[in-house]
């Protein structure tokens, strides 16, 4: 159903994560990332509170892997879950209950964890941690790397519908939140349409909210 990557940038602190599901708008349910804190993907057969509690125990000074664990042990249905975990020093937590569905694998890397289920074989997720390890860059041309890497492995085992990037620099809103929620084919490629679309323009976005005087226009109506 999902194959993720979970990562943070040792140089900006940046944290953020990149997926993909056969399942519709994946971004809505699976990826959360709170900047300065951690990133958590909660998959498989989904519960978003996992990646909203996770990240509060994490805010509240519980380290990444009590963090999670107080979050699995609040969900009475914790055997179906999958769920990976990052914090802002690069600690990592990874869990999948007994129930995770299909061909399903998880590996820890230096600043990254990728895990995914309904896989088309676990050199997905290897492939996924070795090109982000591998790749040089901001964190979201690395996350996205991955996440194509993982598609060129095999993917999932059937066809994937949805993909998202979300990405969280040092202000408390996503400084990255791109979603395909439905493509019959290739929804990855778009999303990396997408970010190659937004990525000129990013630090234009960040400047209008900080300084507007100091912001580009883009010749839009109402647009100065």
């Amino acid at each position: 159903m999902t194959f993720s990557v979970t990562a943070r940038c040792a140089r900006t602190g940046q944290l953020g994560i990149a997926i993909s599901s056969s399942s519709i708008a994946v971004g809505a349910r699976c990826p959360w990332v709170a900047a300065m804190t951690g990133a958590v993907s909660s998959q498989n057969i989904t519960l978003p509170l996992l990646g909203i509690r996770t990240l509060a125990h994490l805010e509240e000074g519980s380290g990444v892997q009590s963090a999670l664990a107080q979050a699995l042990a609040e969900d009475a249905f914790s055997a179906w879950r999958q769920v990976v975990a990052i914090d802002a020093a690069g600690n990592i937590a990874a869990f999948s209950g007994e129930k995770t569905l299909g061909t399903h694998h998880i590996v820890r890397g230096n600043d990254c964890v990728a895990a995914g289920n309904m896989l088309a074989n676990p050199g997905v997720i290897d492939a996924m941690v070795a090109t982000f390890e591998a790749c040089p860059g901001d964190l979201a041309d690395r996350l996205m790397a991955a996440l194509q890497a993982g598609l060129a492995k095999g993917g999932e085992a059937g066809p994937v519908h949805s993909a998202a990037l979300k990405v969280a620099g040092e202000q408390p809103w996503l400084l990255v939140d791109l979603r395909v929620d439905w493509r019959d084919e290739d929804p990855i490629g778009e999303l990396a349409r997408l970010w190659q679309a937004y990525r000129p323009q990013m630090q234009d976005y960040l400047t209008r909210a900080q300084d507007p005087r100091q912001a580009p226009g883009y010749g839009v109506p109402g647009d100065e």
